[in-house]
């Protein structure tokens, strides 16, 4: 483990309490260093649920953009962001508004615009047409945001000991969606009342996360809420619910926050990889053995996505997958 850890700092990695943000240099997957690089993501994975990337092929303008871009919507009238405020949860485009939950006493300041991205011709109508360059610079981000996520499955099964295109196999015909997120500036004095979001996993295969340069981004690492910090021209990888699930609880998914600010509104955008309704999920054949059996039964995305929306209503998103386990576990 020494080992890894002295690569991983080799790769400047920045610090945290009790540790550092391992960061991944993308470029050295196409060389000899591969397996080298393979193996720091499955010890990222394994052991801080998350991992930074650089050298990942997505140009600073393309990244730039699609900030710009978000920044430039959550500007726009509130009627013209209104028209995609919806309850139905089957809805491909949904506006999340900031609200105050009376059971946690906590209010929750995030704007987020969420929709379906692939395959674009199936919802690009559907996107906002203001501001005028939302849709070209979020077909150009996400074509740019495939590629890496496909390259980032290849490596995270290998990572696992599986067969290089096992989670591509598993995601074929699969989809992606975005968020786009903005959090506007709070008031200082209520700063212990406010959040940005509250703690929580993803219900996703992996999530690939754009930062701007303000803080407020924390992981859960070693019982303690860390930040994570920004640097230029990175994106952060982190394991989801349904990763946690196929590698048999090897890789658990991360639990994250984000916090607001007195000085500086903040956006990012976040990139979710998800299965289609009908694929069974379930951990990899390979991964199980008498020493370590399922975690989790098999079950398809379509049931687990029913289960997401129960848990939000219910306050449990902690307690998703809890259903999904196996007696035997």
């Amino acid at each position: 483990m020494l080992a890894i850890e002295s690569q991983l700092a080799a790769s400047g990695g920045a610090e945290i309490s009790d540790g550092f943000i391992p960061l991944i240099d993308m470029k050295e997957l196409q060389g000899p260093h591969r397996s080298e690089i393979v193996q720091q993501i499955g010890h990222a994975c394994q052991h801080y649920s998350f991992f930074l990337v650089k050298n990942h092929g997505i140009s600073e303008t393309n990244t730039n953009n699609i900030l710009g871009t978000t920044r430039e919507f959550f500007k726009l009238p509130e009627p013209e962001k209104m028209k995609f405020c919806t309850n139905d949860p089957n809805k491909s485009i949904k506006l999340f508004m900031g609200f105050k939950d009376e059971i946690q006493n906590v209010f929750i300041s995030r704007e987020a615009l969420r929709f379906s991205t692939y395959p674009f011709e199936d919802y690009v109508n559907e996107w906002p047409a203001n501001p005028p360059s939302l849709r070209k610079d979020v077909m150009e981000y996400c074509t740019s945001v495939k590629r890496m996520e496909l390259a980032l499955l290849e490596a995270i099964s290998e990572s696992l000991g599986l067969e290089k295109d096992y989670l591509a196999k598993i995601l074929c015909n699969h989809g992606q969606k975005i968020s786009m997120n903005y959090y506007p500036v709070c008031q200082e004095q209520d700063l212990g009342f406010t959040r940005g979001v509250r703690p929580h996993t993803d219900p996703t295969i992996i999530t690939i996360l754009l930062q701007d340069n303000v803080p407020g981004f924390k992981v859960l690492n070693n019982g303690k809420w860390v930040d994570v910090v920004h640097i230029p021209n990175t994106f952060v990888i982190h394991v989801g619910d349904l990763l946690q699930v196929i590698s048999n609880y090897r890789y658990k998914s991360l639990h994250h926050q984000v916090y607001v600010n007195c000085e500086k509104q903040r956006v990012s955008v976040a990139s979710y990889c998800y299965p289609s309704s009908d694929t069974t999920i379930g951990a990899a054949m390979e991964l199980i053995d008498d020493e370590h059996p399922a975690i989790y039964r098999d079950f398809t995305y379509a049931e687990f996505y029913e289960e997401m929306w129960r848990a939000v209503v219910q306050h449990a998103t902690d307690k998703r997958l809890d259903t999904f386990k196996s007696s035997a576990a």
